[in-house]
């Protein structure tokens, strides 16, 4: 996944996530997708 990627699915679940801010939240996101088995990249 790129971060572009990640940034995408933040923003979507953005009301479900209690993280400050966008960045904060890509990285939740990353971390729930490593795992899942995905390779993040641009992290």
């Amino acid at each position: 996944m790129t971060r572009e990627q990640l940034e995408e699915i933040a923003k979507t679940k953005e009301p479900d996530l209690t993280a400050a801010n966008l960045d904060a939240a890509v990285r939740t996101i990353a971390g729930s997708a490593r795992s899942m088995g995905l390779n993040v990249e641009g992290l």
